[in-house]
């Protein structure tokens, strides 16, 4: 067997395929654990747009600004940044059960800080609650390619990917379809403080019962690899230092530019998920219930173009071409989004939208997967927590651009503007080598 990292890229790039006497097994576990993160993850990501996407009831109910409510999305981005380096260092160091629970703690401890906000001065307390939930992302964005290539095997591993960053898609989703159906507007500030406090206290209770089961049931990793590449990557990751894997990383040449290429797409899609439900009241004043239902279209035809791409990266393993394609009806999408809204006819919007979301939410796992190929046998857990930290950067400068943009020439030229930005992306997406480590090493 091949004893570091840096020896086995070497073999691995220069054409010869390292053979590894090693006792593998795939366990039926598998699935409990995925099932697990699935809801652990939807627990966290669906409170990511409660506020945003109730902009203007959040907005009467608390009186403060609409960019106050916007920071309460923002936040996700704000800390994912600075804390995603002390999170993969913890991933790395104990493993995927204590950070699910770490995770899972403060996910659940914010939600019930959330629990007590419900009075017209408490909007602080809210914040806070935000913020707690906000901080315990930074424990679950990098997992889902990392849990697939601990547990599953090489025929499943993009499948699985795909099924974990489902979990996230699931949260945004219910995050844009229960709010506005549970705060409902009126004139009476109570009414809506109501509603706020039933949504609370459903999100507070089942965050606690996910903690319990992630107690109970949730297992670092199974007791023999699932591929002889995971055995590999098992010793790197034990003799290997954190920060010599980022050092790496960092001069990756096609990881830089997927990462960037990464940031671009999903940033972009963070800003118009935050501002939705502005772009829609302006367009279709007194929707703001189908302002959470686009958003909800946006992330299911997510989830399905997510599970779609992860099962041709199984069959085919033609991951740039995938992730290329994508890329580009990402952009295309885009654009007809952009060209329709001035239609005037709700029903284009959300077809327009869903096929908006079906690539560019698609293209979550598809990124991962490629990084995983492109810096293999890095930990899959780093290599993804550092494309959602550039995420959280460019989110952030794109949420603050396109609001800006919006409000200067309008969602018009604001939208061109993300679509000029996307075809960056495409070709930096285009110019990445097809270097395939992980495949190379006969995954």
């Amino acid at each position: 067997m091949v004893k570091s990292s840096s020896d086995y890229v070497k073999a691995v790039e220069g054409g010869i395929q390292p053979t590894q006497a090693i006792e593998t097994k795939i366990y039926k576990r598998r699935w409990l654990v995925l099932i697990i993160f699935v809801l652990y993850s939807a627990s966290n990501a669906m409170q990511w747009i409660q506020y945003s996407i109730i902009t203007d009831l959040v907005v009467k109910y608390y009186d403060v600004s609409s960019f106050s409510v916007d920071m309460t999305s923002m936040i996700y981005m704000i800390t994912y940044i600075p804390f995603i380096f002390p999170a993969s260092y913890f991933l790395d160091k104990f493993g995927l059960r204590w950070a699910a629970i770490l995770g899972a703690l403060g996910t659940c401890a914010g939600s019930w800080i959330k629990v007590f906000s419900v009075s017209p001065d408490r909007f602080w307390v809210s914040f806070v609650g935000q913020t707690t939930v906000a901080l315990s992302q930074t424990f679950i964005l990098s997992v889902p390619a990392r849990l697939a290539a601990v547990w599953f095997g090489p025929d499943q591993v993009s499948s699985a990917c795909s099924i974990g960053v489902f979990g996230n898609q699931l949260g945004i989703a219910i995050g844009f379809l229960f709010p506005p159906m549970l705060v409902t507007s009126s004139e009476d500030i109570n009414v809506i403080g109501q509603g706020l406090q039933l949504m609370f206290y459903i999100v507070a209770a089942v965050t606690s019962v996910i903690l319990g089961l992630i107690l109970l049931f949730f297992k670092d990793q199974p007791p023999l690899p699932p591929s002889p590449a995971q055995a590999v990557q098992r010793e790197v990751d034990s003799q290997e230092s954190f920060f010599s894997s980022i050092k790496r990383l960092a001069t990756n040449t096609g990881y830089l530019l997927l990462l960037l290429s990464y940031a671009i797409n999903v940033g972009i899609f963070y800003a118009i998920s935050t501002l939705l439900n502005q772009i829609i009241l302006k367009h279709f004043p007194g929707h703001g219930m189908d302002a959470g239902r686009i958003g909800l279209t946006i992330v299911c035809a997510g989830m399905l173009g997510s599970v779609v791409c992860g099962v041709v990266l199984d069959k085919t393993h033609k991951f740039k071409e995938t992730t290329l394609g994508v890329y580009v009806f990402s952009f295309l999408g885009m654009i007809l989004f952009s060209f329709t809204l001035d239609l005037q006819k709700i029903v284009v919007v959300y077809v327009t939208a869903g096929l908006l979301g079906f690539f560019m939410t698609g293209y979550l796992p598809v990124g991962f997967e490629f990084a995983a190929e492109l810096t293999y046998p890095e930990p899959e857990g780093t290599a993804a927590g550092l494309l959602n930290a550039m995420v959280q950067v460019f989110g952030i400068a794109f949420t603050t651009f396109y609001g800006y943009l919006i409000g200067v020439w309008g969602d018009y030229w604001a939208n061109i503007a993300l679509c000029a930005i996307l075809f960056v992306g495409a070709l930096l997406t285009y110019i990445i080598p097809n270097d395939l480590r992980r495949q190379n090493a006969k995954f």
